[in-house]
């Protein structure tokens, strides 16, 4: 499934109407989730939807409080009917994931979200929309759809439109263009577009055909944890000759200088 869960740390408005939820903000970056927590649920029983939101979010990944999705849908409903749109996105979220009987529901509740320019569910709806799951199959919607994520600087959004070029689904195979958005999602951290760039390294499609840029990009989807990364990084160090695989560590050490 390519649907992504916003998370909390990127919410928080500024201004002394938003205090409580700024300072939840500073404890929650610090790993103090229960002082988040604490600061955030006084915002939320006053009705502060962007507090709600967040309150939803630590019941659903169990951050300073048990897990608990009855709890988290709770909150995400009352964010998401407040008009907050990562509360809309993130209970399509909880609801998709809840089984196909939600799955018309948690449509609706992209929806909600992409008329607020919301990039996460415009991602997510797109992938209804490809599939047929919610929503009537439309895939040059879906494409739309990516596409706008994609320009608003969505790795997962800009991986699926790379997934869709290099397969030529709903538009002209081009491997070309594929390698062009595994790329930009790539060099964000996305760790299945760094293994589909090192695919296409490693074969020669849309890009030069090269070894040593195929292990490098593997390397760096298997250390973000991509499934397929540490095998096909193996497989594509063993073609190295030593020169090849002294290029390869200096890139690797130069990376992080």
């Amino acid at each position: 499934m390519r649907n992504v869960l916003s998370l909390l740390l990127v919410f928080g408005l500024a201004g002394v109407a938003q205090a409580g939820v700024e300072e939840g903000l500073r404890a929650a970056r610090a790993g103090n989730y229960t002082e988040a927590y604490n600061q955030w649920i006084s915002e939320a029983n006053k009705g502060n939807a962007e507090a709600q939101n967040n309150i939803g979010v630590l019941f659903e990944k169990g951050l300073g409080r048990p897990i608990d999705l009855n709890k988290a849908k709770e909150w995400y409903l009352k964010a998401a009917k407040g008009g907050n749109a990562n509360a809309q996105n993130n209970l399509g979220v909880l609801l998709e994931r809840s089984g196909p009987q939600h799955y018309a529901e948690a449509a609706h509740w992209y929806q909600e979200a992409v008329k607020q320019g919301n990039r996460n569910a415009m991602n997510n709806l797109a992938a209804m929309k490809e599939t047929g799951r919610g929503v009537p199959a439309d895939l040059p919607g879906a494409i739309e759809l990516y596409t706008k994520a994609a320009q608003a600087g969505l790795p997962q959004a800009q991986n699926n439109l790379g997934v869709l070029y290099e397969k030529g689904i709903g538009v002209p195979k081009d491997e070309t263009m594929a390698a062009q958005y595994y790329r930009q999602a790539a060099l964000q951290g996305y760790a299945k577009a760094q293994n589909n760039l090192g695919v296409l390294y490693g074969t020669g499609r849309g890009v030069p055909l090269s070894y040593v840029d195929a292990a490098y990009w593997f390397t760096l989807a298997a250390e973000n944890g991509d499934p397929n990364g540490r095998g096909n990084r193996d497989a594509a160090v063993r073609r190295l000759q030593p020169n090849e695989l002294a290029e390869l560590e200096r890139r690797l050490v130069s990376r992080n200088q």
